[in-house]
């Protein structure tokens, strides 16, 4: 799944897994089927549904276990999700965030775009690139990299003390099981899954529910042709590392609630990016 449709036939992959496991009735701690089982039902290829996987792991709507396989999991307060104290905020969020931690119902995709639900059937036509996205499904936006750099240099850094108030414990679980999961990347584009998630963790720490709204406007760009194809350009293991190294860094800060430590953090994180992507720190 090279090239600028990549990531697009990733999401609706791992959305299509989805409403397929709810469709056979599976549902929390249920095991899914095996990497070769999905390729098979899919038609589809390995590599591709292990790509999709490490989507649906970094988003946390599967989990893997060594030697026993990959089962659902749930966001809910039943599951690995927030704590109950949480729950109400982080709803409310997902009510005006589309995301993929929505359940989709048997036959349909959640839809990235609004008021946009998508069907398993052109989920499918995406997954194997026999359609393009509609724009519901890719939820991406071709904004200018520089565009998306300068809106995240500006707001990222500010919600810092946000999450120093309000995160929990919960929210310091998912964080380092973000933090984890980019350690275990093998590629550029796991990584990218990775980064993105734990972005995603720490917005979503701060309980405001217009700037988790903000930012899922945010990762949107980051599924755009323009933004990917930059990135992959880019991209080295060396450079991983660099970005391995900050995420540590903000989350420790977050942790000990130093707030100043955390917005300087997260100021060079994104001066690190820019200058690698655009050339301008």
């Amino acid at each position: 799944m090279a090239g600028d449709n990549s990531v697009l036939r990733r999401r609706a992959l791992a959305a299509l897994i989805l409403a397929e496991s709810e469709r056979n009735g599976a549902g929390h701690g249920k095991r899914l089927p095996t990497e070769r089982q999905l390729a098979l039902d899919l038609g589809v290829s390995r590599a591709a549904i292990r790509h999709a996987m490490a989507m649906l792991q970094a988003e946390g709507r599967v989990s893997r276990e060594v030697g026993r396989g990959t089962f659902l999991r749930s966001l809910g307060p039943d599951g690995p999700g927030p704590e109950p104290d949480a729950v109400e905020t982080r709803e409310t969020a997902a009510d005006v965030v589309p995301s993929a931690d929505v359940v989709p119902s048997a036959g349909v995709v959640p839809s990235a775009g609004e008021g946009r639900a998508v069907t398993a059937g052109e989920a499918r036509a995406v997954a194997a690139g026999e359609a393009p996205g509609p724009g519901g499904l890719s939820g991406s936006a071709d904004y200018a990299p520089a565009d998306v750099m300068a809106v995240r240099r500006l707001f990222e850094p500010t919600a810092m003390s946000l999450v120093v108030a309000w995160a929990t414990a919960r929210d310091f679980t998912e964080m380092d099981r973000c933090l984890r999961g980019g350690e275990r990347a093998a590629d550029h584009d796991e990584f990218e899954v990775w980064d993105a998630a734990l972005h995603r963790s720490i917005i979503a720490a701060t309980r405001s529910p217009l700037l988790i709204r903000l930012y899922s406007e945010v990762e949107r760009a980051r599924h755009g042709r323009m933004w990917g194809d930059l990135k992959r350009r880019n991209a080295s293991a060396a450079r991983r590392d660099e970005y391995r190294r900050d995420h540590e860094e903000i989350v420790t800060a977050l942790r000990v609630r130093d707030a100043d430590r955390a917005t300087a953090a997260m100021r060079m994180h994104l001066a690190r990016v820019s200058r690698h992507l655009l050339g301008t720190g």
